[in-house]
């Protein structure tokens, strides 16, 4: 087996005999790199091996030098078997390496929508026919081992056929002498026949052992299994022990046993997958080849394949307008939890060498996805064509953008060659995040475009993609959808203060945000399912020095709670409402009864254990129309035409008007000079704070200075 690296520069003398016959290449001063990655046989007669051309991601940079592993040149690898340097583990990698990469491009191959165009196959060597050479590879055990089954279906169905024969055939002679007999109407009836014996068949063994490989490779590599095997298999932990000595003692001890051909070419193939070592007759002709060009779009399906959505969500398509290519696109829950809809997840996959840095082109590039991707969304609610997702990015009540993550993929190489860990994980924190913006401190901003950036094992989402196993792949992907969500969040938190915020009673929210647009543009948002819940979000480092002032003022007209990106914020309001005194308790009306008392200490002693009162009105403007609105009043606010000296209360009972002869006994009236009053009854345990009203915002003449007014409780909210 030789060993080339996809876009290493070789010096040419180094790799002529190994790229015989292989075109497409790039000359540069003395230097030849191969775009390919694959599998071709080399019938050049110093070489006469197969070729093996591994990603570029094996490639490490070491002190300037691209080394594979981080340890070895290529050039040094050009014939690995020679590479006394070569550790057990890493020649153990090498030589079934070429097995997933080969399974890999044959799963692309196969799959729809992608570009066929970029692979080069013609079928891989065949047993028996042609010019033969001696090999080890893996892959060819493995491929021969397939096609041995495909070409001798028949030999299998005529042992089977021998071995089954006669089988159910009673014993006679053996039945008679040895078991009892019932005797019904003179005719010997025996219960226990016995049938004939059958001694150890070992065509049945090699057979059992040749399909338990074929079920292995099967399970393990995703070769494609055809189920017409008629034993009880070995599997499991017993299969490793096959695995680990014992298949080779086992073939070596009934190897006398077959005579056939047929059987010894099995025998000799089932030997070969257990002791890798050995060589088998392979046949293959001079163009036997399995080449994909530019590996990168293969390493993107793969990538697209374990976590996008296929088709696009909502008719989008992966070539935008202005002709960019998104990788990946899918939707799942949004970062802010109870969001009615889902989000966009954007993501763009880089298939670069181990180490391998972003470049500026490639996070500008992403953003203008992020950006197609926002334009598509408010077209479509813009022609009132409402997505199947039911998206919607942009907020009409706060103008507020939803966050949209972005995010990189890149592959590395696990240290261990363990293809069970997925090893996903940000890269380093410096290069991790790529924020862009217009505006500072405006996370839900449009132009507010976050970007991340993880690496994931090649192994892991090689293996994977070449099980080709519908349930694993599916399984991974809601884990790692879920896990980007997760870190995203925790990555967010890092950098922003997030609250959940309900407008106070009697203040009409989309209204503050409209009168109030500079301040909030940019740090609010709706997302919630919640009817009347906000997002507020403030960059931790606070660039303008703003936020202390911001969350002051929107408390006087909010509740304003800390609520994380995963946390419900209903319960989180409930409970701040409950333990908060400040905020005007919710009232079904919300008319206020706006009277003038001086010197309420002393005269609210008369009034204040029973919550009964009488409020005295005259024949004025301002007492009519409290009439007029007497069914819609809620609240009583006590004052002195100050905001200082308020004391508000909630009505218990419907006010009405009654005269001074009717007023009870344990009622007390404010005035003695009025002749008609309103009747009202309050909770005198629960004054609420008047902090938000201004009764100075309620006008009067010099005459009516005393006079009880109606208002709304909007009327009397102060501004900041």
């Amino acid at each position: 087996m030789r060993i080339l690296v996809e876009e290493y520069q070789y010096n040419v003398a180094d790799v002529k005999d190994v790229l015989y016959g292989i075109d497409a290449l790039e000359n540069l001063e003395g230097k030849v790199s191969v775009h390919y990655v694959g599998y071709y046989y080399c019938a050049h007669r110093t070489v006469r091996d197969c070729v093996f051309i591994l990603p570029k991601v094996l490639l490490k940079d070491v002190d300037g030098k691209e080394l594979v592993f981080g340890k070895y040149r290529p050039e040094d690898m050009l014939h690995p078997d020679s590479n006394k340097a070569l550790e057990r583990v890493e020649r153990d990698f090498l030589y079934k390496f070429a097995v997933w990469i080969y399974r890999a491009i044959i799963v692309y191959k196969n799959g729809r929508g992608n570009d066929t165009s970029i692979v080069y196959h013609t079928k891989i060597a065949q047993i028996g026919r042609g010019s033969r050479r001696l090999s080890n590879t893996y892959l060819d055990i493995l491929l021969q081992l397939l096609q041995f089954r495909r070409d001798n279906r028949s030999f299998f169905l005529f042992i089977v056929k021998n071995i089954h024969s006669g089988c159910n055939k009673i014993n006679w002679t053996r039945t008679i002498s040895r078991s009892k007999a019932i005797v019904q109407d003179f005719v010997p009836i025996y219960l226990r026949p016995v049938n004939k014996k059958r001694q150890v068949n070992f065509d049945e063994e090699l057979l059992v052992i040749y399909y338990s490989i074929l079920h292995y490779i099967s399970d393990t590599y995703g070769f494609p299994d055809e189920a017409d095997c008629m034993f009880t298999l070995i599997t499991g932990g017993r299969f490793h022990t096959y695995l680990n000595g014992y298949g080779c003692t086992r073939l070596r001890q009934i190897k006398y046993k077959y005579f056939s051909d047929k059987a010894l070419e099995q025998w000799n193939l089932c030997y070969a997958f257990f002791d890798e070592a050995r060589q088998v007759q392979v046949s293959t002709e001079k163009k036997e080849y399995l080449l994909v060009k530019s590996f990168y779009i293969v390493f993107e399906a793969i990538i697209d394949e374990l976590i996008g959505d296929n088709p696009l969500p909502d008719g989008m398509q992966k070539r935008q307008d202005d002709g960019k290519i998104v990788d990946h696109l899918y939707t799942a829950k949004s970062l802010i939890e109870g969001k009615q809809s889902p989000t966009y997840y954007i993501g763009d996959s880089k298939y670069y060498k181990m180490g391998h840095s972003l470049g500026s082109e490639s996070v500008y590039k992403q953003y203008t996805y992020a950006k197609n991707v926002i334009q598509f969304n408010i077209n479509l609610w813009n022609n009132e064509q409402a997505p199947s997702s039911g998206i919607r990015l942009r907020d009409d009540v706060t103008e507020g953008y939803d966050i949209i993550p972005n995010f990189f993929i890149s592959a590395k190489m696990d240290e261990n060659f363990d293809y069970a860990n997925d090893g996903i994980a940000q890269t380093d924190r410096r290069t991790k995040r790529h924020p862009s913006f217009q505006f500072k401190n405006r996370l839900f901003d449009r132009d507010t475009l976050l970007l991340f950036h993880y690496d994931v094992n090649f192994l892991y989402v090689l293996s994977l993609y070449a099980r080709n196993n519908a349930v694993q792949k599916s399984a991974w992907k809601t884990k790692i959808r879920l896990r980007f969500r997760s870190e995203i969040q925790d990555w967010l938190q890092q950098d922003y203060d997030f609250y959940a915020m309900k407008a106070r009673q009697g203040v009409n929210a989309k209204e503050y945000f409209k009168a109030h647009f500079q301040e909030v543009l940019g740090k609010t948002y709706t997302p919630y399912a919640h009817n009347g819940i906000y997002s507020l979000a403030l960059e931790k480092s606070d660039p303008d020095h703003t936020n202390e002032a911001l969350i002051a003022s929107l408390r006087r007209y909010f509740i304003v709670e800390p609520c994380k990106l995963g946390d419900d914020p209903a319960p989180i309001i409930t409970a701040a409402q409950s333990r908060d005194t400040s905020p005007i308790i919710s009232a079904d009306k919300d008319g206020v009864l706006m009277v003038m008392m001086e010197n309420y200490d002393a005269k609210a002693k008369n009034f204040i254990t029973t919550g009964k009162i009488a409020i005295g009105i005259k024949s004025t403007k301002e007492s009519m129309e409290i009439v007029q609105h007497i069914s819609e009043i809620g609240y009583v606010l006590f004052h002195v035409r100050k905001i200082a000296g308020q004391h508000l209360f909630a009505v218990t009972n419907s006010c009405k008007v009654i005269t001074a002869d009717e007023i009870e006994s344990d009622r007390y009236p404010n005035i003695n000079t009025s002749t008609i009053y309103i009747s009202v009854d309050i909770d005198p345990k629960n004054e609420l704070s008047p902090t938000l009203l201004d009764s100075t915002r309620i006008s009067y003449t010099k005459t009516t200075r005393y006079d009880a007014q109606f208002a709304r409780i909007g009327e009397l909210i102060s501004q900041p």
